[in-house]
């Protein structure tokens, strides 16, 4: 928002006398100016943030559909390839087409959440809580078949935390079978050979995240992982409520040979994750998502597990692990409190031709399921990819080849603000930062984000909130404005510079002039300079208080009014206004003249605007529209406040 000059409206437009009671007020006015500055400078300036900020209009029906209700509780299910989604809500399942735009939704029972969705060889697996009876249905095409009530594949409630596990035909689940007991949580495998569960020990209230399985070289020694949080059993009151953990279990664990260990996991480990930042002393503990990247080369080991994490301050961090590193920490470290020799099959470890595991094998990593050595970031300085002042909760990371062939990691991460930002990772030939390029708002109705699914394939993300679900390209090249170096400055690595536009490298059937070096990427540009901007003229009056605005569109960008040879106005990385202003508080002579507002980042200088303030003989402003100025600044004067606010706030 944008405050009115004492004339009462932008420069250039019609202006009036101010009132002698709203001439009184200009100190007062001037003083609240200066609080919201000095509330937006306040805030602060990190290249972690992201450098544009926009809105994903789309297209209304081929982007963007409302569920016509409110949704509070969804899980989303996309199939890579296709251009449908399916999003799962309270009594029914819609169906959403974008393609084709179209949309249909499926009825259930009532009372019911539906909280899981799954592609099976019938068709699309629903469950849900059915009023505190969890069942299944099954969906092929416009038909629901009831598949009757499915202990372990929904919760009693949607609030509870949940997750579940398909590979072939066996299931795994973290969901209670029964309402009233059993209620400490345990990873249980519901459908396969030997129905198992995790010990009631080995696990201090733990909120699930993520689990996958990995097939390894040999068949016996495939894994399964999942990642979680739980109650740190240090009670010290300096250190962290929550720790974050990686577990492991044999895919072949075929239990034990004991009364006691016969349906128990007999391979299960634990290690802590570790996320800090030695060189700032900062600690993040709280795992909030992981997301798994293959290996493009199929190499099991060098799959890339990507974690989120947070601190008491809901500040974030993103770091990086491989598989290899996780698995070498399980196959080799001692156990935690554990002090002779460990036996023979050590704990954890698979065996072949499904032998049971030795009864002293299991009470040993039983009594003793965490390993001593912790799991730390990849990389020779073992930190955090990054770590940002903003709350992150949610990440999917896409593998992508620039237009000259070099491959790119590209994070979107969604914030509690309810947006997306695309994060660029240092290339394979560079060892730099991280680059924030976009934060994006991918709804129309802004909302937090419930659930977001990539698909890697056509190039799109899925994203819902309670209203409605949203289709969001990854090459949103049309976003960056300013030619040629706004184009390449931006260091998209989706988009280039071609027959005078930004585009996708992808829609270009001819090489795209692109740059995501981070040394003066605007330097490939054909014009060693930017266009200047256009000149804008006004007409002013003497003894009069204006204003000039220049729409801050690089938060990494420093810019400045300049008059003459001097600055009169800067505005730091991180303001939070959206706008420079620059305020002339009483014209003299020496206010009139040429304006420049100009943009420097890094070595990248754009002149932003270009005004020239005009002598105006005073006594013709006398007629013109003052009793608009009046109303416009007091509805400003009623503003305000709430501006302020809300920035001390932030």
């Amino acid at each position: 928002m944008t405050p009115p000059p004492s004339r009462c409206t932008a420069l250039g437009a019609p202006r009036a006398r101010v009132s002698s009671s709203l001439a009184r007020s200009r100190f007062p006015l001037w003083l609240l100016l200066q609080l919201v500055w000095t509330a937006a400078a306040s805030q602060g300036h990190s290249k972690s943030g992201p450098r544009i900020s926009a809105v994903w209009k789309g297209h209304a029906g081929q982007d963007h559909v409302d569920f016509g209700s409110t949704e509070p509780h969804t899980v989303l299910f996309h199939e890579p390839g296709s251009s449908s989604v399916w999003v799962g809500g309270r009594n029914r399942v819609y169906v959403f087409d974008f393609s084709k735009g179209r949309n249909a939704s499926v009825r259930t029972d009532c009372g019911n959440y539906i909280t899981l969705l799954e592609k099976q060889k019938e068709g699309l697996l629903a469950c849900g809580t059915n009023a505190r009876h969890p069942s299944c249905w099954i969906l092929v095409n416009d038909s629901v078949e009831f598949l009757g009530e499915r202990k372990g594949y929904a919760p009693f409630s949607p609030d509870e935390n949940s997750l579940v596990l398909f590979d072939g035909d066996e299931v795994y689940s973290t969901i209670r079978k029964q309402e009233y007991n059993g209620k400490i949580p345990r990873f249980r495998r519901i459908k396969g050979e030997i129905e198992l569960y995790t010990s009631d020990t080995v696990m201090q209230n733990p909120q699930f995240i993520k689990a996958t399985i990995v097939h390894q070289d040999q068949a016996y020694d495939d894994k399964i992982y999942y990642f979680f949080r739980e109650d740190n059993p240090d009670k010290n009151p300096e250190a962290p409520l929550n720790v974050s953990r990686v577990a492991q279990l044999c895919r072949g664990d075929q239990g034990g040979e004991s009364s006691l260990s016969v349906s128990k996991w007999n391979t299960f480990l634990k290690a802590m994750l570790v996320c800090s930042d030695a060189t700032t002393n900062k600690n993040f503990n709280r795992l909030q998502d992981v997301f798994l990247l293959p290996d493009p080369n199929g190499q099991w080991k060098d799959t890339r597990v990507y974690g989120v994490f947070s601190n008491p301050w809901n500040y974030s961090a993103v770091c990086v692990y491989s598989l290899g590193d996780i698995d070498k920490v399980f196959c080799t470290s001692s156990l935690k409190g554990y002090h002779s020799s460990l036996p023979n099959p050590r704990p954890g470890k698979c065996l072949p031709d499904r032998q049971p595991i030795p009864t002293e094998t299991f009470q040993v990593a039983d009594s003793h399921p965490e390993v001593v050595q912790r799991v730390e970031p990849m990389g020779p300085l073992k930190a955090p990819l990054f770590h940002s002042k903003y709350h992150y909760q949610k990440v999917v990371v896409h593998r992508m080849h620039a237009s000259n062939g070099e491959t790119f990691h590209v994070l979107y991460l969604t914030t509690d603000k309810g947006t997306i930002h695309k994060v660029l990772e240092p290339g394979e030939r560079e060892h730099g930062l991280v680059f924030n390029i976009l934060e994006i708002q991918p709804f129309r109705r802004a909302a937090a984000i419930q659930a977001m699914s990539l698909d890697a394939d056509r190039r799109k993300l899925y994203v819902n909130s309670q209203w409605e679900v949203s289709q969001v390209p990854l090459d949103l090249c049309e976003l960056y404005t300013g030619g040629c170096h706004g184009c390449l400055m931006a260091r998209d690595p989706y988009c280039g510079w071609y027959q005078d536009r930004c585009v996708s490298i992808y829609s270009s059937q001819e090489p795209v002039l692109q740059s995501i070096s981070p040394v003066d990427p605007h330097k490939g540009c054909p014009n060693p300079k930017p266009e200047q901007a256009p000149l804008q003229k006004v007409s002013l009056a003497q003894n009069s208080r204006y204003y000039l605005s220049c729409p801050m569109e690089s938060r990494h960008a420093t810019y400045s009014w300049r008059h003459e040879n001097s600055v009169e106005q800067s505005c730091e990385p991180g303001h939070q206004s959206p706008n420079c202003i620059l305020f002339i508080e009483n014209l003299t002579d020496l206010h009139y003249g040429h304006y420049y507002c100009e943009a420097q980042e890094d070595s990248y200088l754009r002149e932003a605007q270009h005004w020239e303030l005009l002598r105006e003989d005073s006594a013709m402003t006398s007629q013109l529209l003052g009793h608009a100025c009046t109303l416009a600044t007091s509805l400003w004067l009623g503003v305000l406040p709430t501006l302020i606010l809300g920035l001390l706030v932030h």
